[in-house]
């Protein structure tokens, strides 16, 4: 009889632990976005400043900005997506407003582009 109930036991762990597992997410944005700009300073000459995104199948990532080579400022960030729309969300930045964007494939490239067709990123 002990037996019995340890194999129930034993069935019982194994089927609770099956429930709570997480849905696979393999959305086409899951990955490295990047925007890169170069602009010359008087005072420093040429800083080149790149911007990257890091998207996890979580819903979740982690967001840089990076001058000449340096990481200077680094936050995490929420994304959703409604529609064919992506919000990106930076809970760690008061002042920066939500990115809506669309994904557009093209032979040559992948970007992310807001409403008004302004390239946000290009997926590396």
């Amino acid at each position: 009889m002990k037996k019995f109930f340890s194999f129930i036991a034993i069935i019982g762990i194994i089927l609770a632990s099956n429930c709570s597992r997480i849905p696979e997410n393999n959305d086409p944005v899951i990955g490295i976005w990047a925007s890169l700009s170069t602009l010359t300073n008087s005072e420093s000459g040429k800083v080149s400043t790149r911007l990257e995104w890091i998207f996890n199948d979580a819903y979740l990532g982690r967001y840089h900005i990076m001058e000449n080579g340096s990481v200077v400022y680094k936050t995490d960030f929420r994304w959703e997506k409604n529609d064919n729309i992506y919000t990106i969300s930076y809970p760690g930045i008061d002042d920066k407003v939500s990115d809506k964007v669309i994904m557009k494939e093209s032979p040559d490239r992948t970007t992310l582009e807001d409403n008004n067709g302004n390239i946000l990123a290009i997926r590396e």
